[in-house]
């Protein structure tokens, strides 16, 4: 993901490089030659790059656990910070790190790039201009990811490091905000993970919805797409999306019948747009240059971080929790 950022870097022309930071030796050196970032320097140590560098804002794309040391180390420093999800490894850190911003006075931005998919975006605005508010929500996400590095051994694999994606888009599709949950994860027989792969959770949302999720990341066949499959429901009428396709809306009509007649709407997709990290990093420098609060900002994204570690605590204790962010 590193890699994967210092592309998007490179290829946005508002931004300029000026140093890249890794605590493994050489690494920085390599990841450069590799890119081919000329006069980018390299450093292995945080505070260093910072203070040599000056740069305008950092990007944090180290593991989950080093969150919380990089954040905070820059927001001390006065420099804006754009992460990587998950906020940080506990809800303590993640109130520690909003806390640090607001004392700041330094935005401190998550990138959740689903929201910048354009098939998220027409979702949510078939929800808000034909369904009205919800009641109901569903989202399956089935994949087989034969992941090396931290993934493999991480604890809560899928609800901390994917789930969070799609209960994002969840709220994001809603416009609901947690309220408790109750969840159940698990590994198949033939899971290839040490931590929990697999999950089901019930959400309880703002304004009576219920959210359900269902996932795997050992479910090879037929997958999903990474974005989720997707059924909205509503006063008038459903939305389902594949995760690729344009989303389909059947907004109710009829008058009266057993089963009312309904008219199709398929959403229209745009042809030119900034999706991913392209969209998070187009949306930070909006933000840094207008004073708009933007999505992902840590004080909203911290109720997205709260589902992942409620539905854990729901799945340790066996029983409904609440679901609190700051």
């Amino acid at each position: 993901m590193g890699r994967n950022w210092a592309k998007n870097l490179r290829d946005c022309p508002e931004v300029k490089t000026v140093g890249w930071m890794d605590i493994r030796p050489g690494a920085p050196q390599a990841a450069i030659e590799e890119l081919r970032l000329s006069d980018v320097p390299g450093f292995d140590d945080l505070q260093k790059a910072i203070a040599e560098s000056r740069p305008d804002f950092v990007v944090d794309v180290t593991a989950p656990e080093a969150h919380y040391s990089v954040t905070l180390a820059a927001l001390a420093a006065g420099i804006p910070v754009l992460g990587e999800k998950p906020m940080a490894d506990s809800m303590e850190r993640a109130r520690e790190m909003v806390a640090a911003s607001q004392k700041a006075g330094q935005l401190y931005m998550v990138s959740q790039s689903r929201r910048y998919h354009a098939g998220a975006i027409a979702l949510a605005d078939l929800v808000r201009r034909h369904l009205g508010p919800l009641g109901i929500l569903n989202s399956d996400f089935y994949l087989g990811a034969h992941f090396d590095g931290f993934r493999h051994e991480m604890k809560n694999v899928l609800l901390l490091d994917m789930a969070i994606h799609t209960f994002d888009s969840a709220r994001h599709i809603s416009g609901a905000d947690p309220v408790s949950v109750y969840c159940e994860e698990f590994n198949p027989s033939w899971s290839w993970h040490k931590g929990a792969d697999s999950a089901v959770a019930l959400f309880e949302m703002t304004g009576g919805l219920r959210y359900t999720y269902r996932g795997s990341w050992c479910a090879e066949g037929l997958s999903t797409s990474w974005e989720s499959q997707w059924r909205a429901h509503g006063p008038g009428g459903a939305a389902v999306w594949d995760g690729e396709s344009a989303p389909v809306a059947g907004v109710v009509c009829g008058k009266e019948g057993l089963i009312r007649e309904s008219e199709k709407i398929t959403a229209k997709l745009p042809e030119k747009y900034f999706g991913g990290i392209a969209g998070s990093l187009r949306e930070f420098l909006e933000a840094l240059s207008t004073g708009r609060k933007p999505q992902g900002e840590c004080h909203d994204n911290i109720k997205s971080l709260a589902m992942a570690f409620a539905a854990v605590e729901s799945a340790q204790t066996g029983r409904r929790v609440p679901v609190r962010g700051i």
